[in-house]
């Protein structure tokens, strides 16, 4: 193996090749003549492919090749990216263009970067031949994150009684225990990061967030055309289009591969270079944060004990909460909030073990929710308007206003804002605008009337 040498300090970002044999997937990557950094994913019990599916396969796979690339360009971000198994076309390098740019403006705010004319994806002149219709069986990949937003989404898909699937990518004990709880069949996609990675990270490599949705969605793409689906439901809900900040004339976004913009653009694209009967969307897309939290408040209970949103609990490495809710990260502050209005309280004291309105020191992290004297957290969050809501509904509660945070707000925040805009049923309409198919669209009205 080529010595490790410090990737900032690279000139070019080289796709090496892509393969797939027996189930596995290997991505392979490198920096100048350095070391190949190898990335596998692993199909269990994967079928033979049939003939038909074949080129489909093959751009999903190149498309994977690039996209999951993200992960390690950004340990050095070079001026040039090289492509040396398949180029892809004009509309596909604007598709990886878009998604390394907004992808990436989260990690290039928090390290002071400039990514600027840095990320340019060469391209060939050609034309790609279009999709067409591969007859793909009338059944649904339904990720599972842990969280509540992807069980509300599975329970509103078992209302329609079609064949669905739970699936996760990686190995994580709390997500799988969540899948078992779905009483769906279930596909747990194995994900190995190379470990030159984790040396690069050690040397002081770039580090920081990737949009790790629009990775799991290229490995789920492969899947579906692997095992036979012909749809890939997310649990994205409109409020993942909202913008953090703006650095360098550009929105941040923490959440940008779960907004509409890329859900879109992927599900284009998919239909035109993959099969035009395989939809990807999000089945949440048309309802806030609040208006999803009081669909899981109202599932009676069956998740409480389960489900887990603190990101903590899903590190690649580091150490975890002891229970499912570390009570202090940003992901544990939103859904307690939101929640909070839709659970009887000693329901949603028992949930997170504590009540986290009613402690002092957590001020600073409600405050951000809330964009009072700080930004939203970079975490998959509401808006600043929603969680200003929330607290406001809380205020007029009895059992709530005279916890800490609550009563802060009451003395201190509220009296700065317009009463008018506070209300909370304007966050549980439902919006028209998403991308899910009519054969599945009945889904949303059992999140609607739930």
């Amino acid at each position: 193996m080529n010595a490790l040498a410090d990737p900032r300090q690279a000139e070019a970002f080289r796709f090496v090749r892509c393969s797939h044999h027996g189930g596995t997937v290997e991505l392979v990557y490198a920096y100048d003549d350095g070391p190949e950094l190898i990335e596998r994913i692993r199909f269990p019990a994967a079928p033979a492919l049939p003939p038909a599916r074949e080129p489909a396969f093959a751009a999903a796979l190149h498309l994977l090749h690039w996209i999951a690339g993200i992960s390690y360009y950004k340990a050095g971000i070079p001026g040039r990216i090289l492509v040396e198994d398949a180029l892809p076309d004009a509309d596909t390098a604007g598709l990886l263009d878009e998604l390394y740019r907004h992808g990436l403006a989260e990690f290039a705010y928090r390290n002071g970067l400039e990514l600027g004319q840095r990320i340019a994806f060469p391209h060939d002149g050609r034309a790609s031949a279009p999709a067409a219709a591969l007859a793909l069986p009338r059944r649904t990949l339904v990720p599972i994150g842990g969280g509540k937003d992807s069980l509300v989404a599975v329970e509103a898909l078992k209302t329609l009684g079609g064949d669905a699937t739970a699936v996760w990518v990686g190995h994580s004990p709390l997500i799988a225990q969540c899948a078992e709880r779905t009483g769906l069949p279930t596909l747990n996609i194995g994900r190995e990061l190379s470990p030159v990675l984790f040396e690069y990270n050690r040397m002081g490599a770039w580090n920081g967030h990737i949009p790790v949705t629009a990775v799991n969605s290229a490995i789920l793409v492969l899947a579906a055309l692997l095992y036979g689906f012909d749809a890939i439901a997310f649990a994205n809900e409109r409020s993942a289009s909202a913008a953090t900040l703006e650095y360098e004339g550009q929105e941040v976004n923490h959440q940008w591969s779960k907004g509409y913009a890329f859900e879109q653009r992927l599900h284009e694209w998919l239909h035109r270079h993959v099969a035009t009967d395989l939809d990807y969307f999000s089945l949440l897309r048309p309802f806030a944060e609040l208006g999803v939290t009081r669909a899981f408040a109202r599932l009676g209970g069956e998740y409480f004990d389960a489900f887990s949103s603190c990101n903590r609990n899903f590190r690649i490495r580091g150490p975890r909460p002891a229970d499912r809710w570390c009570g202090q990260c940003p992901k544990c502050h939103f859904v307690f909030l939101a929640l909070a209005p839709f659970l009887p309280k000693p329901r949603l004291l028992a949930i997170f073990g504590r009540n986290l309105l009613d402690d002092e020191t957590q001020s600073v992290g409600f405050d951000a929710l809330m964009e009072y004297r700080d930004h939203k957290p970079f975490e998959c969050v509401g808006e600043g308007d929603e969680a200003r809501a929330a607290m406001y509904a809380l205020s007029l509660r009895p059992e709530w206003r005279e916890d800490a945070l609550v009563a802060r707000f009451v003395r201190e925040i509220g009296p700065q804002l317009d009463a008018g805009n506070l209300a909370l049923e304007p966050w549980l309409e439902a919006s028209g605008e998403h991308g899910i198919p009519a054969r599945l669209a009945g889904a949303l009205d059992a999140i609607r009337d739930a």
